[in-house]
């Protein structure tokens, strides 16, 4: 697939990209390599093989689920401007 002058237009518009007009032919030639590389991944035989997670197989190391914090809710909601109930009381934003 090859894009043209006005393909790149048309995705920089959709981007919101100000690109120069001299780099214009650079980006279709770019992208149109791009494209061409994933057409040739879509015909790559992947019959018969496992979708994955993830590329690597490897663990993902846990910590221990225990509290290392104290509570500080008492000194934090001693400076705020309104609280009630052990919640804080903001402005409404929504009419």
């Amino acid at each position: 697939m090859s894009l043209e002058r006005s393909d790149v237009e048309y995705i920089a518009h959709l981007a919101r990209l100000a690109i120069r007009e001299a780099d214009i032919p650079g980006y279709a030639r770019e992208l149109s390599k791009i494209l061409a590389f994933v057409e040739q991944l879509a015909e790559a035989p992947t019959e018969g093989v496992e979708p994955l997670a993830h590329p690597i197989d490897a663990v993902q190391r846990l910590r221990d689920d225990v509290v290392t914090e104290t509570d500080q809710r008492a000194l934090f909601q001693a400076i705020a401007p309104a609280v009630e109930d052990g919640l804080y009381l903001v402005p409404k934003v929504i009419e």
